[in-house]
């Protein structure tokens, strides 16, 4: 389990970073963009190796319909972290679209998964999120919506999230469970 904690710190805290040492992170300058990257995909690949490597120790016991509902909302999800908040209209309005579907896609994952090793990613992920969005409006509290897309930039985005669907659901099939019913 210490595997996945370390992870999910080496997630947050270069995320964080930016807002809450502005000047610290202004003095890495560009070298700072590719350390973050640099640890950031460390993150990913510390979290999958914790998360594999954690005891199976089960906390409840998901009925079947959540499969349904999760997928539903991971492709909100999708949507939501697709350019369509940027150029269509339904989510024009929305302040952290990106940040909001993916706690929305944490969420989802802790709704089929009741494991505790799940709960620690999934609910970690989910709290990092909140926090991100939280101390982001606590730096930068003014805040101007886009002006809105067109609806049919909405479609063109949700086809597109429908196809994203069913692709990484073809690729978390190859690396871990399959994610439809059936």
């Amino acid at each position: 389990m210490f595997l996945l904690v370390l992870g999910l710190a080496l997630w947050a805290v270069p995320h964080l970073f930016k807002r809450l040492h502005p000047e610290a992170r202004a003095r890495l300058g560009d070298k700072g963009k590719g350390l973050v990257a640099v640890v950031l995909l460390l993150s990913i690949v510390v979290m999958v190796l914790g998360y594999k490597a954690a005891p199976l120790v089960d906390v409840w016991f998901p009925p079947s319909w959540t499969l349904h509902l999760n997928n539903l909302m991971v492709l909100v999800a999708i949507f939501m972290m697709s350019p369509a908040p940027k150029k269509g209209r339904l989510l024009s309005g929305m302040r952290h679209p990106m940040l909001a579907g993916f706690s929305l896609w944490a969420l989802a994952h802790l709704l089929v998964n009741g494991d505790l090793a799940s709960i620690v990613l999934f609910g970690g992920l989910l709290l990092w999120a909140l926090a991100e969005m939280a101390v982001i409006n606590r730096a930068e509290p003014a805040w101007t919506a886009p002006a809105p897309g067109s609806y049919g930039k909405d479609a063109m985005f949700f086809v597109a999230s429908l196809v994203l669907l069913a692709v990484i659901g073809w690729i978390h099939g190859l690396v871990g469970p399959w994610p439809f019913p059936g």
